[in-house]
């Protein structure tokens, strides 16, 4: 079944490109709209270095940048053209996201597979440091959670500490719902790994995000 997957960098489309490889999906390209910061749909913070990731697994890159406006128009236009038999999203919780994409794919006659949907947030993320990802912290705008989190790898110790500020502070603990983002460094299919030789934090008030200003493949 030749397969598109809807990409952003982040550790859930990164997971569920993961999860179509091993379900035995076909993925022929890797699709990434660069959207407008302060989009509903789509994944914003390092976005243009989707492409260093889509070289780092050995994949195509299809690549548009979106208005808010438009984005689901274009997103329609690049899958009519490409013509996927089915396209994979990293939805998790949002029903905003998924509805649309299920949407889009149900006009165009493709399967929608979104593997990690609705599944319980801190055993996902478990499943991802148990399978090998290796992801930090790109964005975060919860509260309870500082400029400390900001390039932080996730790990078990992490794990913990989101388990405790879910129950003090209502925190998510896979950051849906804008509370955060993250970036994909390595997973188990990828043929290199990424090195960041450079980044910077950018605080205000309580969020704030990393730019990954440089960073190359080894």
């Amino acid at each position: 079944m030749r397969t598109a997957v809807l990409f952003s960098g982040g550790k859930d489309s990164t997971y569920a490109l993961f999860c179509a490889i091993q379900q035995g999906y076909d993925v022929k390209h890797l699709i990434t709209l660069e959207p407008e910061p302060d989009s509903m749909m789509f994944h914003h913070p390092n976005i243009e270095l989707t492409a260093l990731q889509a070289q780092a697994i050995g994949l195509p890159l299809k690549k548009s940048k979106v208005k808010n406006e438009n984005e689901l128009e274009v997103l329609r236009q690049m899958l009519s053209e490409s013509k996927p038999d089915a396209v994979v999203s990293g939805a998790v919780e949002s029903e905003y996201q998924k509805q649309r994409i299920d949407l889009i794919c149900e006009q165009l006659g493709v399967r929608s597979f979104a593997p990690l949907w609705k599944k319980k947030p801190l055993e996902l993320l478990e499943e991802m440091i148990d399978e090998g990802f290796e992801i930090i912290v790109t964005a975060v705008a919860a509260e309870g959670v500082n400029e400390n989190w900001l390039g932080r790898l996730l790990d078990k110790a992490c794990l913990k500490e989101l388990t405790e500020l879910q129950k003090k502070h209502g925190v998510h603990p896979v950051f849906e719902g804008g509370e955060g983002e993250t970036f994909v460094k390595y997973a188990p299919f990828f043929k290199k790994r990424i090195e960041i030789k450079k980044a910077s934090r950018h605080w205000k008030g309580s969020s704030g995000t990393l730019k990954i200003e440089k960073a190359f493949l080894v």
